[in-house]
């Protein structure tokens, strides 16, 4: 049935296109764009646009990411972003698997538990976990109610507590596709595997580990790349000792008004953010390929 005879499928993908264009397309031409002018406070004047203008900003904007100064926060973002996404992994594997060989009268309250923290706002939680491990905060008042500690910890305001606080917020973006992955593993697979005597080691390495692994590529997807840029969580828990790449950006369009400089940033993020889906798009073939053979 064409389009034309159809009016809600026109209708919706009409309104879906325009959403794209409108919500997406366009912001992300404007950031780019912005991103080859001339450092600019906000004031932005497209009029005065020229090949020459743009490549001069290009080479202002884009040039000054290789800086030491920039090159180190990008550094310790990605650093982060890193330690981050292991720890979501090794804590979100094993709960992931437990979830998808729960009964089927637990697994929804399971999932239930991961899903709840987005009932509430993220800036909330992190003002919770700020109260739980400040210096007078409940932790350190239980440790020295219980004789563990005589004096409190300095938990706030270190890389360790944003460290927890990026787990903390991105855990359940983990945990999600790879219980996806985990519901489509067949446990017919495992059984056969099981009596042509492989072990649970090999059975794991062999089998479980390649067919999980498009869930492991997408939950780092959605752990990595967010990690770096949750300057909320850097501000409120690390102080301004622990600045990610995200902090830069904000402090680039909200304190210096160095608009182009934060698009150049935000463009940067932007590529990552491209060859990470190019390559979680290529693992997938990949595994789908060997998968048929």
């Amino acid at each position: 049935m064409s389009l034309v005879r159809n009016p809600f499928k026109t209708a919706t993908l009409t309104i879906i296109w325009g959403w794209l264009i409108l919500l997406v397309l366009a912001p992300t031409l404007l950031v780019v764009l912005v991103s080859l002018m001339p450092e600019s406070t906000g004031q932005l004047n497209f009029s005065d646009l020229s090949p020459a203008v743009l490549w001069q900003g290009f080479l202002s904007n884009y040039g000054q990411l290789i800086s030491p100064v920039y090159i180190g926060v990008f550094g310790h973002s990605l650093w982060i972003g890193l330690i981050t996404t292991v720890i979501c992994l090794v804590l979100g594997y094993p709960f992931a698997w437990m979830i998808s060989r729960a009964s089927p009268r637990l697994q929804p309250l399971l999932l239930l538990l991961v899903i709840i923290p987005f009932w509430t706002n993220s800036l909330i939680r992190i003002y919770a976990l700020r109260t739980l491990i400040a210096t007078r905060g409940l932790l350190n008042d239980v440790l020295m109610s219980l004789g563990l500690i005589d004096a409190p910890l300095r938990l706030l305001y270190t890389e360790e507590a944003v460290i927890v606080g990026l787990v903390y917020m991105l855990l359940p973006f983990m945990i999600l596709p790879l219980y996806a992955v985990f519901e489509q593993l067949s446990r017919a697979t495992l059984e056969a595997a099981r009596d042509l005597g492989a072990n649970g080691a090999a059975s794991f390495r062999h089998i479980v580990l390649p067919l999980t692994m498009p869930g492991i590529i997408a939950g780092v997807l959605l752990v990595f790349l967010p990690a770096m840029g949750m300057f909320y969580v850097s501000d409120l828990l690390g102080g301004s000792r622990h600045p990610l790449i995200g902090n830069i950006i904000k402090g680039q369009f909200l304190e210096a008004n160095n608009w182009s400089f934060g698009s150049a940033i935000s463009v940067m993020l932007t590529m990552i953010m491209a060859f990470l889906l190019l390559a979680y798009y290529r693992s997938v073939k990949l595994f789908k390929r060997e998968a048929t053979l």
